[in-house]
């Protein structure tokens, strides 16, 4: 059985690139050999004549010696020897002359290589002493007289020309090489920092130096690396709230069942609306935790429809009018906008206020205000929620809405909830295409606004 072979992603681009080099040097010798075969095939009787006169001369000089010392000792010498001596200068530059065992004795031979891509043609013409062959006649030629010239010109530089090849080929094989590793580094840095992170090692960091498309993947590798040490970061902190949060209502229970259970203390009417508080606090807070899973997951039951969000917020404004006179506030509600018809679920639209209503009677100071107003600006309506004393810190605005942060100092877990509730209600905003911020209210304290497309006539 064949098994495919396995390249590595640098092999591929070294072979691929070495190979693009060599097509183009393929397509420069097809040139060669189209040029040289071009034109019509002209009759090889004037170069048969005059190699016929070359070798009579040849052979009466190697009668009169007897062997072919009569060539010149210096190899030089001897490749001009015939063009210079007996050759006509025409022919001279592409004549060799061999011996009995096909080895040069003078003039130039074309290399075997050299006629197989160049498509040279060759006429050979044996030198006759006594009946017996003591050599022969080579010369190189092309089929139209006119090319003959860059045959001798090929013939001559051979050697030269095999040496540019061979260098030419060495350098673009070294160009493929570092042009491979160029990809093959950054690739492997890639994979490696990829296999970190499938580990856990969200500090994986890649070099991003790069202005190409590398650079820019290993800056998006980098994004994504923080990305998630972001968010194992924020998971373990959402672990360590939740187990935090979960551990207070739980521990009180405790206490107080270990007290009546050892006989410290009496049932009473007290203790177990002591205990049914915890209980009602541990249940409201794995509620809003099963609300923002569900969120976080896309299930969060949310049915848009046109709504009228105007008269809805002043319906659940005076809804609170309990909670406000229990808690000696005073509210109170600007005029209504020009339009205030949005597409989004309006029991989570009354979820939503209710929670930042509520979030007004817990942390507004006795004696404060509440005020809600509302506007149309660039084709969206702005709720505006404002409480009076005491505000949020500058620093501690832009976290508002994480889960589990709550203010310090005021505004306190001894007055709320878990500090899930703002988180709560931004994803459901969010779900419904508005967004809720926040800011310092001209009343002293929190301004929260909710901003909702107006559904369009």
């Amino acid at each position: 059985m064949f098994t495919r072979l396995k390249l590595s992603i640098g092999q591929r681009l070294f072979v691929s690139i070495l190979a693009a080099f060599l097509l183009v040097g393929a397509a420069g010798v097809g040139l060669v050999r189209w040029s040289l075969s071009g034109g019509a095939q002209a009759s090889s009787a004037p170069d048969r004549a005059a190699l016929d006169l070359l070798a009579q001369a040849l052979a009466e000089r190697f009668s009169q010696h007897g062997d072919w010392s009569f060539l010149p000792a210096d190899a030089a010498q001897r490749k001009a020897w015939l063009r210079d001596t007996l050759a006509p200068a025409a022919l001279g530059e592409r004549l060799g002359l061999l011996n009995t065992q096909r080895q040069l004795l003078a003039g130039v031979k074309a290399h075997r290589g050299l006629i197989a891509l160049a498509s040279i043609d060759t006429l050979e013409r044996p030198v006759v002493v006594d009946g017996a062959v003591v050599g022969s006649l080579l010369l190189a030629r092309a089929e139209n007289p006119a090319d003959n010239l860059a045959v001798a010109f090929l013939v001559q530089q051979q050697r030269s020309l095999a040496v540019l090849a061979t260098i030419g080929v060495l350098m673009a094989a070294l160009a493929a090489a570092a042009l491979a590793a160029s990809f093959r580094r950054p690739v492997q840095q890639l994979v490696h920092g990829a296999r970190q992170l499938g580990a856990g090692h969200f500090e994986a960091r890649l070099a991003d130096s790069r202005q190409d498309e590398l650079g820019e993947l290993a800056r998006s590798f980098n994004q994504l690396a923080a990305q998630l040490a972001a968010a194992e970061d924020s998971r373990r902190q959402w672990v360590a709230n939740t187990s935090h949060e979960l551990r207070t209502p739980l521990a009180v229970l405790r206490s107080q069942l270990e007290a009546l259970q050892d006989g410290v203390r009496n049932t009473s009417p007290e203790h177990l609306a002591l205990m049914h508080r915890q209980v009602l606090a541990l249940a409201r807070l794995v509620d809003e935790l099963h609300e923002l899973a569900k969120a976080d997951v896309g299930q969060l039951a949310n049915t848009a429809v046109p709504v009228d969000a105007w008269p809805l917020a002043l319906d659940v404004l005076q809804a609170f009018a309990p909670r406000f006179a229990e808690a000696g506030l005073h509210a109170r509600s600007g005029v209504a906008p020009a339009a205030s018809t949005v597409r989004c679920d309006p029991d989570r639209l009354r979820q939503v206020l209710g929670n930042l209503l509520e979030n007004c009677v817990r942390y507004t100071a006795h004696g404060g205000s509440i005020e809600l107003h509302a506007q149309v600006q660039d084709q969206a309506l702005q709720l505006d929620i404002d409480d009076s004393a005491p505000g949020v810190p500058a620093a501690s605005l832009a976290r508002l809405g994480e889960r589990f942060f709550r203010v310090e100092a005021s505004r306190d877990r001894r007055s709320g909830g878990a500090g899930l509730g703002l988180a709560l209600s931004r994803q459901i905003i969010e779900a419904n295409g508005g967004r809720l911020l926040f800011s310092p209210s001209p009343l002293g304290g929190l301004r929260a606004r909710l901003v909702l497309p107006l559904e369009s006539c």
